[in-house]
């Protein structure tokens, strides 16, 4: 049993969608899904026709609907509820036109599923019969990073001649006349509201929690969610001093890019994790003289520091693992997870290493 029932759709200059859903889920499927909250996405002008077609306190459809359906009449669905994509200064966008109108829309509603399905104990039915097929497209997709396995994604269909009747918003519980376009009367006990439940692949358990724990752009979420899924892939080259983190250049200074390729040399050669006490200062150091030379200042200190030390102290090999992850997380966000260097066990027995496997890294 789930506390909160929501159902979120987008909507356009066709209100209807609304109160068809509702009635879709309310009254012709059974059991009856009857949502806590309704909350839409839409432009400056889908938002005004929410408003007086649907909320209107007197000749508001949803209360309509409400009066004649009393099992919805708990809904909290206000205009607090109706949710207007905004552009960049935040004014209301008036319709969705432009490329940054379109990243501003998928921005909105990555937000406000991400922020729905954030409680586990809630429930969302998406639908994306309204609005155009670019918010549709976009709200299915978000719902597709982010749905758990209680959540819905459906389309409602409305038989003819009632699709897209102005004045047709649900089959009411006393029928009635209308008319069509053309002047033809109808009668809406011949309506039928249909819920089309379309099946979507839930790519959340597939994802790091920081995809979705975060607060960032759809294409920030997609570009990380890609990124996770496909196979990561190291590159290293030390003549140009290069590191490529799939299709990422991450810069590094010297010291800490031969810090990671004596790690990544470990991975590849399917080394275990590894403690300051056990490592061999010898490898990082001939990685480092590549980069810098053996006479290099830089170098010289290094080197004359280690062999002091009799090897890494503790403080200088965990000081270099959390400034080089540091580094990357910088670099890469969200995508940075597949190459930092990991720590396993707990202290004093903490080891570290790499969790690329041998095939994803490569030496230029």
């Amino acid at each position: 049993m789930h506390s909160k029932r929501i159902l979120l759709a987008v909507t356009g200059l066709s209100p209807q969608i609304v109160t068809e859903t509702l009635y879709a889920l309310c009254v012709a499927q059974d059991p009856a899904w009857v949502p806590d909250e309704i909350h839409l996405v839409t432009s400056q002008e889908g938002a005004e026709r929410a408003r007086l077609s649907l909320l209107d306190p007197i000749a508001g459809q949803f209360h309509a609907f409400c009066r004649d359906y009393p099992l919805a009449a708990g809904i909290a669905f206000t205009p607090a509820h109706i949710h207007t994509i905004a552009d960049r200064n935040g004014s209301p966008l008036s319709d969705i036109r432009t490329p940054e109108d379109n990243a501003r829309a998928a921005d909105t509603i990555h937000a406000l599923v991400r922020d729905f399905t954030a409680d586990p104990a809630s429930e969302l039915h998406v639908s994306i019969a309204g609005g155009r097929k670019t918010m549709g497209f976009y709200l299915g997709y978000c719902l597709s990073l982010a749905a758990r396995p209680q959540d819905k994604l459906s389309h409602v269909l409305v038989s003819d001649p009632f699709e897209s009747l102005p004045d047709f918003y649900y089959p009411p519980a006393v029928p009635c006349l209308l008319h069509t376009r053309d002047g033809r009367p109808i009668h809406t006990a011949d309506a039928r509201v249909m819920l089309a439940e379309i099946p979507f692949v839930r790519l959340r358990p597939l994802l790091p929690a920081a995809v979705l724990a975060t607060r960032q752009s759809f294409s920030a979420a997609v570009a990380a969610t890609q990124a996770h899924l496909e196979k990561p892939m190291l590159r290293i080259d030390l003549a140009r001093r290069q590191l490529t983190c799939g299709g990422s250049a991450v810069s590094l200074p010297p010291q800490l890019l031969a810090w990671y390729a004596w790690f990544a040399r470990r991975a590849q050669h399917r080394q275990a994790p590894v403690r300051h006490t056990d490592a061999d200062p010898r490898e990082f150091l001939s990685l480092y003289a590549q980069l810098v030379g053996i006479d290099a200042v830089d170098y010289e200190n290094t080197r004359e520091m280690l062999e002091e030390c009799e090897g890494f102290s503790k403080e200088f090999f965990e000081q270099k693992c959390a400034k080089l992850n540091r580094v990357l997380k910088n670099a890469l966000g969200l995508v940075a997870a597949p190459y930092l260097i990991v720590s396993i066990g707990q202290r004093p027995l903490t080891r570290y290493g790499l969790r690329l496997q041998p095939d994803e890294v490569v030496w230029e």
